[in-house]
């Protein structure tokens, strides 16, 4: 599934071919996505200018005078920019065609995928409007996930992949941060202290940040805006490395299922 660095990179991508042009139509395919694309969409978004694209966790948002197009990647979906009149594939379900000949094809296998619109601010709106903090942004540190984290039995691991705790750290990065903090992804949210939760807020941003500096993550089906993968996984510590040696200690990366998600860390560096 597409994770923030992913998203992000998608966004970087797409920016440029699409802020200062005019939407000319929209081309919808296949409406029955995770939620259906509303009619108003394919009214409302032709003959609009996108002023600019922006990202909120794992939403990418298309903003115009008249509202904004809410897009979310599901589980498989992914993003080309590419001529209007190019082929269509067979999970090609939609297309922002645009006044430069260029058109925003959304291809997604699985359709869990979203395309939807809204004319108020979308801060507001029912996907965004309970999301937590930014993890790059200043609003996010130590002192943050301290205070939210008191009294929390949950395990850490869950705590940081909770939109409502802070946005954008799905699985495979929140197995990186726990190992690059050394801390145990098992370990109650509410055992930790400021010093460890500052550590960890630390390395979530590193982790981010560098991931969003390769390209992403490529695992399955994420693929680049324009076709090519992204780099991350070549850095990988622990995700996907069970049984192979800690690439800091020597020790057999473990792997459990926590959270209903394969966790990957290394026993004896994590506590």
């Amino acid at each position: 599934m597409p994770e923030l660095p992913e998203v992000e990179t998608a966004r970087r991508g797409i920016e440029p071919y699409l802020r200062g042009h005019r939407v000319t139509k929209v081309k919808i395919r296949n409406r029955r996505l995770r939620w259906p694309v509303p009619h108003t969409l394919v009214e409302m978004l032709p003959g609009q200018r996108i002023r600019a694209v922006t990202r909120r966790g794992k939403y990418l948002l298309l903003h115009t005078a008249a509202g904004t197009a809410i897009l979310h990647l599901g589980m498989s979906g992914s993003l080309r920019v590419l001529p209007a009149e190019t082929a269509v594939g067979k999970h090609d379900h939609l297309d922002i065609v645009l006044d430069s000949g260029r058109a925003l094809r959304l291809h997604d296998p699985r359709r869990f995928g979203t395309l939807l619109w809204t004319t108020q601010d979308p801060a507001h709106h029912r996907l965004l409007r309970g999301l937590g903090p930014e993890p790059l942004a200043s609003g996010f540190d130590g002192d943050y996930l301290f205070d939210k984290s008191r009294k929390r039995k949950l395990a850490v691991k869950n705590f940081i992949m909770n939109s409502h705790i802070v946005v954008g750290v799905g699985n495979i990065y929140a197995c990186e941060a726990l190992f690059l903090a050394r801390i145990h992804p098992e370990r109650s949210a509410g055992r930790l202290s400021r010093e460890r939760c500052i550590a960890l807020a630390e390395a979530i941003r590193k982790i981010l940040s560098a991931a969003i500096r390769a390209g992403g993550t490529t695992l399955r089906d994420f693929t680049r805006e324009d076709g090519r993968p992204g780099y991350f996984r070549q850095h990988l510590r622990v995700y996907g490395r069970e049984g192979r040696a800690c690439r800091r200690c020597g020790h057999r990366i473990a792997a459990r299922v926590t959270g209903q998600r394969t966790t990957y860390y290394c026993p004896h560096c994590q506590t």
